[in-house]
């Protein structure tokens, strides 16, 4: 068997002898010999295949401990390790949506922000309503639903004691209610208030892990709303005639979309679609901020709403010339007319001039 030196191996598979002798250490790309008396490496020839994996892995940015994964799977197929890196490639754009997003309001803020000329500063209101009902099937509401003048919110808790979690995470918001919110500062309250609705989902749970909530929140400033969001509670904008959904569900089934793994379609009817991949006190949620637009309509619902009623008809109650109120009462009927199966909420709030 024709034997390389590290130096030759590390030319050929273009990784250094010093990521070789890590990756060594590490158990992911063993030398095919070592000597006893030098403890000199020696690589096989067909073994430049996976350094050349592990190489491109690295360039692709994937931490150590998943390229190990991938190798691990290639040595047995191919086409789960090609899975694995379509999994890790669809939850790194995910990331860097959000973060695109923040970075776009950064830009905007110190370009226009609050104190420099030439600032926005026309001022807009909300019409809003609010509606929870327990649906047709479930014993209890285990959803919250609120809408005030700066604060809208949607959280859908589960567990024994999902009423009381999602009830104590909108209760945690609800000072923005009230407190006068800097434009320019909206996303850091907001990112304040939801630590502290963790807490207050923390202290419900006691503990449990099979306790908690989802969360769906706008705080509005006056101009614009800044979207807080985790799990699969949804925030639709219905905006010149045309229904756009401008959260992402944090559900496993999502995931598998995101991967390849499944059709949007299949997702709709897989028996886990409603199993969640992040909630809040479990992961990090989604902030973003959002520019208003007069003649804006937002709808924040829990999952027993789009669960059963079609998108097509959530646009066309939504695009209705009903108000707030009795749109949200609209949909709550839509959903318990084709059975009720779950808990369902609105939250309905048109963007106005004053």
């Amino acid at each position: 068997m024709a034997m390389l030196t590290i130096g030759a191996f590390a030319k050929a598979c273009r990784l250094s002898p010093k990521a070789l002798r890590l990756y060594d250490e590490l158990d992911l790309l063993r030398p095919a010999r070592v000597d006893p008396d030098t403890g000199y490496r020696y690589y096989a020839a067909g073994q430049l295949e996976k350094a050349r994996l592990v190489a491109w892995l690295r360039r692709l940015g994937m931490p150590l401990a998943e390229i190990r994964r991938v190798c691990l799977l290639h040595d047995r197929d191919s086409t789960a390790a090609a899975r694995e890196v379509r999994a890790y490639w669809a939850r790194i754009e995910a990331e860097t949506a959000v973060r695109r997003d923040l970075a776009a309001f950064l830009v905007d803020h110190l370009t226009t922000g609050p104190h420099r000329p030439g600032k926005d500063t026309t001022m807009l209101e909300l019409r809003y309503s609010a509606h929870s009902e327990t649906g047709r099937v479930r014993p209890a509401n285990q959803d919250a639903a609120y809408a005030g003048t700066r604060l809208l919110a949607v959280a859908d808790g589960f567990g024994p004691a999902g009423a009381s979690a999602s009830g104590a995470a909108v209760e945690a918001l609800r000072f923005l209610d009230t407190d006068e919110i800097p434009a320019g500062g909206v996303l850091n309250v907001l990112d304040d208030a939801v630590r502290g609705a963790e807490q207050a989902v923390r202290d419900v749970a006691d503990g449990s892990d099979d306790i908690g909530t989802t969360l769906t929140a706008l705080l509005w400033t006056g101009s614009r709303l800044a979207l807080v969001h985790i799990g699969d509670s949804r925030a639709y904008l219905l905006r010149d005639g045309e229904l756009f959904r401008i959260t992402h569900d944090h559900t496993m089934v999502q995931s598998m979309v995101d991967e390849g793994r499944l059709t949007a379609e299949e997702a709709g009817s897989h028996p886990q679609r409603a199993l969640l991949a992040k909630a809040l006190t479990t992961a990090e949620p989604d902030l973003r901020l959002h520019d208003a637009h007069p003649g804006d309509r937002y709808l924040l619902c829990s999952d027993g709403l789009y669960g059963v009623v079609p998108e097509h008809r959530v646009r066309e109650l939504l695009a209705s010339p009903l108000s707030p109120d009795e749109t949200v009462r609209a949909l709550v009927g839509a959903a318990n007319a084709a059975g009720g199966p779950d808990n369902v909420s609105c939250v309905v709030a048109d963007v106005v001039e004053p």
